[in-house]
C-alpha cells in the first residue's frame, strides 16, 4: 500500500485503538432498540433507567434516558427482547414481546405512571411495523420464512426475491448452478453477503458472482440461519466495499434451553414428465437427498452457549442434452449425400490422421442427419441423458459466551465441502469442480457505559476450488496436444462438409486450474449516544488474497476449424495454447474509516449525516509478476505486457469519499407514518481482476498459431521456454518467435461508482398491516465493460456503390470474401482487414467505460402474523439502460459480454439483461386453525394434538 493511503489509514486505526474501540462494521447480525420515556400528560422524562434483556440468553444492557428522554440500546443480538425501567416515584414499567431482527432500529416509546417503584405494569406487544426512525430501505427475511416457506434446494437465498426491486436471473447457472441476483437495478457482481459481520464468499473464487454457493449451487445450512436483512440502497456510511445489496446474514444461537432437530429431505423423478427434448421411453433418473441436524444450548447457564448445524447434500441428476456431432459420413472421411444411409466418395486433400480425433472427441451420432437444401451437411444429432453427480457436505458451529454485564464474545465456524460432475454437451467429456468454501468470525462486544459501547470483530472469510474437463471415454495419449496433459478443445465454428450449417458441439477437454481467495478483515467501531446524538464511527481493513494457479482458458489447447471440411483437410483457423502455466497470487489490502451522526431534530424527526471514505492500494502480484498491456491514445495495443509489482499505471482508489445522507420524518407523530428519504454514494473496490490478468505473457501467455495444421504442431511440450513476441525489437522471425492472445485491464482503471436517491412512505393500515410506496433511483459511472483489446476502428461508408464489410475472424485475419457483405453509403461498418497490431492476437480486456441509469416505483403490503396468517406482496416497475450488463456473460442474462466496438460504445446502449420492468412476488404463511387452544380440536391433547395440530400452508 502508498504511504499516503497507509498514513491516512493508520492514523484513524492509531485513534481507535487509542480509545478502545471497536467495529463489526454494522454488518455483525444486530439491531438496536431506541425510543422516548414519557410520563402520562406526555412530558419527557430524563434520568429513567432502562433494562434491556434478551429472553433467550439473560444478556442484560443497562441504558439511562436523555434530557430529551431519548434512550438508544445499540449493538443488541437479534431474538426476542423485554425491556423493563426503574425511576423514583414512577411505577416499573416491563415491556415484553419485543422480536428484535437483524438491522433493525426498533421504536419502543415507554409512558410511565406515578406510583410506587414496586409496583409493575407490565404490556407484550411488538414493535410497530412503520420504521419512523431510519431513513435506510431494507427488507428483512425472518426466521419464520426462511423455515416455513418451500425452497427447491432447501438453498435460502431464493428468498431474495421476497424483497421489492430484487430480481433473479435463473437461466445464469454456468453449469455449476450459481445464480445471479440484481438488486435494485445494480449489476449483480456489485451485491456482497456477509455472515455474522465476516465475508460470505461460498466457492466464489473468482469473486464475480452474488451467491456463496457451494459444489451443488444451493445455499446450504438454512437451519442455521436466524434471519437475513438485504439492505437495498441509500444504507448508512457504516456499510461499504460493495455499491450493490448488503445481505447481512445472522446464525442461530444457543439458548438456556438445549433444542435439536434431525431431518431428511427426499426429491426424485417419481412424478416427474418426460422432458420435451428426451429421447427415451421413461423419465431421465433423479434423486437428492438432503439431511442433517442442528442442535444447541447452553453449556453454562447464562454464560456459555452452543449451536451447531450439519446438512450433507447428494444428487444424481440425468441432464436430456442434444449435442450437433459429425455425421457417420464425416467420422470416415467420407462426404455426405442426401442420404444418410449412403455417403459420397472421399473428402479431397483428406489427412486421415485427422480421423481418429473426430472418433474419439465426439460420439456416434444416434439422431437425425442436418440437411441443408436438401443436402447432407455433415453435422448430425446426438441425443444424451449425461449424467449428473454432487456430493456436499456443509456445516455451522456457534459459540457465545456472556463474560460479564459489560462484555460478550461470539465466534462463528462455517465450512462447505463439495464435488461437482457435469457430463458435457459433448458427452465424451466430463467437468469436475471441487469448491472448499469456510469462514471463521470472532466478535467481541464491550460497553464502557450506558452511552458508549464498542464491538471488534477480525475474521477470515476462504474459498478454495478446482476446475478440469476430463475426457469421460478413453482417448489414445497420441491424441493429445500438450504432453502430460488432458486432451485439449476442437471446435468446429458451424461449417459442413458441402454447405454452412450450424456450429457443432466443440469438445472442450482443460488442465486442472486451481484458484484460491482468502479474505483476512478487522473492524472496529464507537458508538456514543449523547443527548439528541447518537454517533458512529468506525475503521475497517481487508486484506485480500487472489491465487491462481493453472490456466483456465486454453490450457490444454484449442484448435478453431471454420467448417467439418476444413477439420478433415487439416486447416485450422488458429490453435491457441498455454504450454507454460505459472501459478500468481494477486494481493490488495482495502480499507476504510467512517463517521455518522444520527439526530433527533425533533421527536418526529430524525436527520442521518454519514461520510465514509475508502480505499484500497490497487491491485498488485506478491512476485512482481503482473503483467498488463498498455493502449495509446489511439487505442492500438502495445505489442508487449508492462511486468511488475503493480497491474496498475496509477491508483486511483486512493480517496474514494462517500456522503451519506438520510431523513426521517412522522408527519403525525403517532408512529403510524413514516416518510424517509436518502442519497449516498458508493463504490465498488475493485478486487476480482485475476481472472482478467492471468492468462498474459511471460506467466500465462496463450500462444496463437495459425496457417500451421493440428498434425504437423502436436505435440507441444509443456513447460518450455516461450518464445518472444513477434515483432519485439531484436526478436528473430517467424517461426522463432509467437504471437499471444492478449486479455487484461485498463491500466488506469476507475473505481465503479454509484449515486443513489430514494424517497418512501409507509403507512400502518392496521398495528399488524403496513403498506409502503416508494421511487428509487441511481445512476452508475466507471462500471467495467468487456471488449475486444486489439480491435479495429470501425468506419462511415463513403462509397456511393457502397463498401464491402467483412472485419477480421477470431483469428485476427480478413473475413473470407464468401462472408463479406455490402453496407450502402453513410453505414458505419468494419472493412475488411488486419487487427491494429498485427503482432498481438485478439482477446478480451476490461476497460471503465460503462455506465447505467435506474429509475423504479416500489410497493409492498406486508402483514404481521395474527390468526396464524402472515404474508407479504411486492411489485415494482422499472427500468435499467446501461452500456453492457455485466463482464462475463453469465451474470448479465447471458448477454454476449463484450460490447460491439471499443470506438463507438453507444451501439450496444439498451435495456439491460437483468432490467424487469415489471415484477410481482408474494410470499404467505398460515397457520391452519387445528389443535390444542385453536377454533377446531381445541382441547386436544397428547398424541391427538400432533397429528392434528401445528399443520400449515406456506406459499411463494
Amino acid at each position: 500500500m502508498s504511504m499516503q493511503v497507509l498514513g491516512r489509514l493508520g492514523t484513524v486505526i492509531v485513534l481507535f485503538v487509542a480509545f478502545g474501540t471497536s467495529l463489526i462494521f454494522g454488518q455483525g447480525g444486530t439491531a438496536t432498540i431506541l425510543g422516548v420515556v414519557h410520563d402520562t400528560t406526555g412530558a419527557v422524562l430524563p434520568g429513567v433507567t432502562i433494562t434491556v434483556k434478551h429472553v433467550d440468553s439473560g444478556l442484560t444492557r443497562t441504558v439511562v434516558s436523555s434530557e430529551q428522554g431519548g434512550y438508544v440500546a445499540p449493538f443488541l443480538p437479534v431474538g426476542p427482547y423485554e425491556l423493563s425501567t426503574t425511576m423514583p416515584g414512577f411505577k416499573q414499567r416491563v415491556r415484553s414481546g419485543i422480536n428484535l431482527v437483524v438491522g433493525q432500529q426498533a421504536q419502543v416509546d415507554l409512558t410511565l405512571e406515578v406510583g410506587a417503584a414496586a409496583e409493575q405494569i407490565t404490556v407484550s406487544e411488538e414493535a410497530p411495523l412503520v420504521a419512523a426512525t431510519t431513513s435506510s430501505t431494507s427488507g428483512l427475511i425472518s426466521e419464520q420464512a426462511i423455515k416455513d416457506l418451500p425452497l427447491n434446494g432447501r438453498s435460502f437465498d431464493q428468498l431474495l426475491t421476497m424483497n421489492v426491486g430484487v430480481s433473479n436471473s435463473s437461466t445464469n447457472t454456468l453449469n455449476n448452478g450459481w445464480t445471479a441476483f440484481s438488486v435494485a437495478g445494480k449489476r449483480p457482481e456489485t451485491n456482497r453477503f456477509v455472515i455474522n459481520g465476516i465475508d460470505y464468499i461460498g466457492g466464489n473464487a473468482p469473486g464475480l458472482f452474488i451467491t456463496p454457493s457451494g459444489a451443488g449451487g444451493q445455499l446450504l445450512g438454512v437451519d442455521a440461519v436466524r434471519e437475513y436483512n438485504v439492505l437495498q440502497h441509500t444504507y448508512g456510511a457504516e456499510y461499504g466495499k460493495r455499491a450493490g445489496g448488503q445481505i447481512a446474514i445472522v446464525t442461530s444461537s444457543g439458548t438456556n434451553q438445549w433444542h435439536g432437530t434431525a431431518f431428511e429431505y427426499l426429491r426424485n423423478s417419481a412424478l416427474d414428465a418426460r422432458n420435451f427434448f428426451d429421447q427415451t421411453t421413461s423419465t431421465p433418473p433423479f434423486k437428492r437427498n438432503q439431511f442433517g441436524g442442528t442442535l444447541g444450548g447452553p453449556i453454562k447457564k447464562d454464560k456459555l452457549f452452543l449451536f451447531g448445524n450439519y446438512e450433507g447434500f447428494q444428487q444424481r441428476l440425468a441432464l436430456s442434452q442434444l449435442a450437433i456431432v459429425p455425421d457417420n459420413c464425416a467420422r470416415q472421411g467420407l462426404m455426405s449425400t442426401v442420404s444418410a444411409a449412403a455417403c459420397g466418395g472421399p473428402v479431397p486433400n483428406l489427412k486421415t490422421r485427422i480421423l481418429p480425433f473426430v472418433n474419439a472427441f465426439w460420439p456416434a451420432p444416434n439422431g437425425n442427419e442436418y440437411l441443408v437444401n436438401g443436402q447432407g451437411s455433415g453435422a448430425a444429432q446426438y441425443f444424451s441423458n449425461a449424467p449428473q453427480a454432487v456430493r456436499e457436505n456443509f456445516g455451522m458451529l456457534r459459540f457465545d459466551y456472556v463474560a460479564s454485564s459489560k462484555d460478550t464474545f461470539f465466534a462463528n465456524y462455517t465450512n462447505d465441502h463439495g464435488r461437482r460432475d457435469v457430463s458435457q454437451p459433448d458427452p465424451n467429456f466430463v467437468q469436475v469442480s471441487n469448491l472448499h468454501p469456510q469462514t471463521f468470525g470472532l466478535q467481541e462486544t464491550h460497553v464502557f457505559s450506558p452511552s458508549v459501547l464498542n464491538s471488534a470483530t477480525v475474521g477470515l472469510s476462504r474459498s478454495w476450488s478446482t476446475l478440469v474437463t476430463n475426457p469421460a471415454v478413453s482417448i489414445p495419449s497420441n491424441l493429445i496436444f500438450l504432453t502430460g496433459g488432458n486432451p485439449g478443445s476442437i471446435i468446429i465454428g458451424g461449417g459442413a462438409t458441402t454447405v454452412v450449417a450450424s456450429a457443432y458441439t466443440p469438445a472442450n477437454g482443460t488442465n486442472l486450474a486451481v484458484g484460491a481467495r482468502n479474505h483476512f478483515t478487522y473492524a472496529d467501531d464507537l458508538h456514543i449516544t449523547k443527548g439528541q446524538h447518537s454517533w458512529s464511527m468506525g475503521v475497517w481493513v481487508q486484506r485480500v488474497h487472489q491465487n491462481q494457479a493453472g490456466a483456465a482458458q486454453a490450457s490444454a489447447g484449442n484448435f478453431a476449424y471454420p467448417t467439418v471440411l476444413a477439420m478433415l483437410q487439416d486447416q485450422p483457423s488458429q490453435m491457441i495454447i498455454n504450454r507454460a502455466p505459472m501459478g500468481v497470487g494477486y494481493r490488495t489490502t482495502e480499507g476504510a474509516w467512517y463517521v455518522q451522526d444520527e439526530m433527533k431534530l425533533r421527536s418526529n424527526l430524525t436527520l442521518r449525516l454519514g461520510l465514509r471514505d475508502e480505499m484500497t492500494n490497487g491491485w498488485n502480484e506478491v512476485a512482481g509478476r503482473c503483467a498488463n498491456y498498455r493502449w495509446d491514445k489511439n487505442f492500438v495495443i502495445s505489442t508487449e505486457t508492462v511486468v511488475g509489482n503493480s497491474c496498475f499505471n496509477s491508483n486511483h482508489a486512493k480517496l474514494l469519499l462517500q456522503p451519506r445522507v438520510g431523513l426521517a420524518w412522522d408527519p403525525t407523530g403517532t408512529g403510524t407514518w413514516a416518510v424517509r428519504a436518502g442519497f449516498g454514494i458508493h463504490n465498488d473496490l475493485v478486487d476480482n481482476l485475476g481472472i482478467r490478468l492471468q492468462p498474459n505473457p511471460p506467466t500465462n501467455a496463450r500462444e496463437q498459431f495459425t496457417g500451421v495444421g493440428l498434425l504437423n504442431l502436436i505435440p507441444l511440450q509443456r513447460g518450455v521456454q516461450l518464445p518472444p513476441t513477434c515483432g519485439t525489437l531484436g526478436a528473430p522471425l517467424p517461426p522463432a518467435c509467437s504471437t499471444y492472445s492478449p486479455a487484461g485491464v485498463d491500466p488506469n482503471l476507475s473505481t465503479p461508482t454509484i449515486q443513489q436517491w430514494s424517497l418512501t412512505v409507509q403507512r400502518e393500515l392496521t398495528k399488524n398491516m403496513m403498506l409502503e410506496l416508494g421511487y428509487v433511483g441511481s445512476e452508475s459511472y466507471h462500471t467495467n465493460l468487456a471488449t475486444n483489446a486489439n480491435s479495429a476502428p470501425p468506419q462511415v461508408c463513403q462509397d456511393p456503390q457502397g463498401c464491402v464489410s467483412g472485419g477480421t475472424t477470431a483469428a485476427g485475419q480478413p473475413l473470407p470474401v464468401s462472408q463479406r457483405g455490402l453496407v450502402p453509403q453513410g453505414t458505419l461498418y468494419m472493412p475488411p482487414g488486419t487487427r491494429p497490431n498485427t503482432n498481438v492476437a485478439t482477446g478480451v480486456a476490461w476497460f471503465d467505460w460503462g455506465t447505467s441509469s435506474y429509475h423504479a416505483l416500489n410497493v409492498s403490503l406486508v402483514k404481521r402474523a395474527t390468526r396464524g396468517l402472515t404474508f407479504r406482496t411486492n411489485y415494482s416497475y422499472g427500468k435499467v439502460l446501461d452500456y453492457n450488463s455485466a463482464i462475463l456473460a453469465p451474470a448479465g442474462e447471458n448477454e454476449p459480454a463484450a460490447i460491439i466496438s471499443p470506438y463507438v460504445r453507444r451501439l450496444n446502449k439498451g435495456i439491460a439483461g437483468f432490467s424487469l420492468a415489471h415484477q410481482f412476488n408474494a410470499s404467505y404463511s398460515y397457520q391452519l386453525p387445528f389443535g390444542s387452544g385453536q377454533r377446531f380440536a381445541g382441547g386436544a391433547s397428547g398424541l391427538k394434538n400432533h397429528l392434528v395440530g401445528g399443520w400449515q400452508w406456506n406459499g411463494i
